[in-house]
């Protein structure tokens, strides 16, 4: 798959995550699940971060240890978008506020992205 083609991807995953995490929570269906806002900050940053490590290993495709260069900046960069997120939250909104859960919850989606890839690295190498 074209390197371009994988930024667009990841852009526009970053968008909708950005989005949803910003916009008034009225205008998001309620959903009675204990814990679904943990489960939905994990799930945001689990594919922001496989769509940016796809985008990296082809970025540093030929480099010294470009895998775990991908892995690794991906996963700072999911780590650093869920904080500034949270933090535009408490800024921002009215509706949402900031909250250290939330930002776990986007790093352990973030752990788990990483792990996957690693665990999945001949399929991921394939696109």
């Amino acid at each position: 798959m074209p390197k371009q083609l994988l930024l667009i991807w990841a852009i526009i995953c970053s968008g909708i995550i950005t989005y949803f995490c910003l916009t008034d929570s009225s205008n998001i269906p309620a959903v009675n699940f204990p814990s679904i806002d943990k489960i939905v900050h994990f799930c945001f940053h689990f594919g922001f971060t496989i769509s940016w490590i796809l985008f990296f290993k082809k970025e540093l495709k030929g480099k010294e240890a470009d895998d775990y260069k991908a892995y690794f900046i991906s996963f700072i960069f999911s780590v650093f978008f869920g904080i500034t997120i949270e933090i535009l939250q408490g800024i921002f909104t009215l509706t949402r506020a900031s909250d250290v859960g939330d930002i776990l919850a986007n790093a352990l989606g973030a752990i788990m992205a990483v792990f996957s890839a690693i665990a999945f690295k001949k399929q991921i190498d394939r696109i």
